[in-house]
């Protein structure tokens, strides 16, 4: 199993990404489990809040496993993405998601962390947004992270793809990450904070829950609708994609702020 799950006595449920040799990539198996996962805590009451993390200290996530082999239909007005159903509101499960992160958090991992209600980091998480360098439209993950922070953060972040990475202290200032705690306290403080929510009562906690997406919900319907027809207009084609990736500088220093 690429993804582990651990129900604790105190109401939280543990949700690690656990492929640490592929930067907890999201493969198509990895989707398919944390699709399952989502919709199998909506209806056990055992579960009263998630904390979702990466195996490993080198990352959270980095979004899609570059190997993952999704077709894509013709027309132009369709676009099969493989993560937009990987995040826990996509499974209309309204209990409540920390996330917990070290290391690199990139791309496609956007889709859990914009689903999550806060963000708890380590000193060495870092964040950055690929897309552009490899000739890829940026659609879903930014709507997503320009709801968690200021718009020209989200815009820099977006535009600048490889070459800058957000650092902790820097996504703690905007306000992206809510604590920061020592490298490799991450999990252990989301867990802490998700034990204090999970002992309140769960109606009230899943109704603040709503309450809280109810404020933005109508502009991220809005402009999520628009995400695929985004993709299929500014994209490269696959093959392109595949060899400005294949071309990367490995050795580059990218900075870090």
């Amino acid at each position: 199993m690429t993804l582990h799950t651990e129900r604790r006595p105190d109401g939280v449920a543990l949700v690690t990404l656990n492929r640490p040799e592929r930067h907890n990539a999201i493969d198509l198996a990895t989707a398919r489990q944390l699709q399952y996962a989502w919709r199998d805590f909506r209806s056990d009451d055992t579960v009263r809040a998630v904390v979702l993390t990466g195996a490993g200290d080198r990352a959270f996530c980095t979004g899609i496993d570059r190997s993952a082999d999704v077709p894509q239909p013709r027309s132009p007005y369709s676009v099969d993405d493989p993560l937009r159903t990987v995040g826990p509101k996509a499974a209309d499960l309204w209990k409540p998601v920390v996330a917990a992160v070290g290391g690199m958090a990139c791309g496609g991992a956007f889709y859990l962390l914009g689903e999550a209600e806060f963000i708890v980091a380590s000193e060495n998480a870092a964040f950055f947004d690929p897309h552009t360098s490899y000739g890829m439209v940026s659609a879903y993950e930014s709507v997503l992270m320009a709801q968690r922070m200021p718009s020209g953060e989200a815009a820099r972040m977006a535009l600048m793809g490889t070459a800058e990475r957000l650092s902790a202290r820097r996504a703690h200032e905007i306000g992206l990450v809510c604590e920061l705690t020592p490298p490799g306290g991450a999990t252990a403080a989301a867990l802490r904070a998700a034990a204090v929510i999970a002992s309140y009562p769960t109606e009230a906690v899943q109704g603040t829950v709503r309450a809280l997406w109810a404020a933005k919900e109508a502009a991220r319907a809005h402009a999520l609708a628009l995400a695929p027809h985004l993709v299929s207009l500014g994209n490269l084609p696959p093959a392109d994609q595949a060899a400005l990736f294949a071309a990367r500088d490995r050795s580059h220093d990218h900075r870090l702020r």
